[in-house]
């Protein structure tokens, strides 16, 4: 009897902060793969307001309950490479990516064109979000934030008492 390959997916992102849109991304994902790699990219080019290390940790802490309920398995890997490299190096046939509107489509759908060109054998899945987390985006949170406005809705509690205080320290 041949023995099935896990199926593996890759969900890579910047996660500054980790939202309710991607936690959505993260549910949904599990459904399609028995494994699901979280990417955390260091991607200065962004000018992430939480380090790597933090990054990592929440992600880590707010998926852990999803996995648990999917009976699936999310590891947390940090990265600062090609996507396609960490793809295949944590041996993922898949990357999942999230979808809020058609400007992100445009996006996505040239840099899953570039990934083809890099390796054909790791498809790109995109999944579109839930209509109600739409419109979040980290660095629309983030403003809103540094304004002093309610995150409540947009991010986990304990992400939001980070984002707080964060911005309390840069105040």
């Amino acid at each position: 009897m041949t023995e099935i390959a896990p199926k593996v997916g890759l969900y890579p992102g910047t996660f500054d902060p980790i939202t309710y849109g991607h936690l959505d991304i993260v549910r949904r994902g599990l459904k399609l793969v028995d494994r699901l790699v979280m990417g955390v990219a260091t991607n200065p080019g962004k000018q992430p307001l939480f380090s790597l290390e933090e990054r990592c940790a929440m992600v880590e802490r707010e998926t852990a309950p999803l996995a648990e309920k999917a009976g699936a398995e999310i590891e947390v890997v940090a990265f600062d490479e090609l996507l396609m490299h960490i793809a295949e190096k944590v041996g993922a046939h898949i990357i999942i990516r999230g979808l809020r509107a058609v400007s992100d489509f445009e996006y996505e759908f040239q840099m899953a064109g570039m990934n083809t060109q890099l390796n054909p054998n790791i498809e790109t899945v995109f999944l579109m979000a839930d209509a109600k987390y739409q419109p979040i985006a980290s660095k629309l949170v983030k403003e809103i934030a540094h304004y002093g406005g309610s995150i409540d809705g947009f991010i986990p509690p304990l992400v939001a008492d980070a984002l707080r205080a964060k911005v309390e320290d840069k105040a």
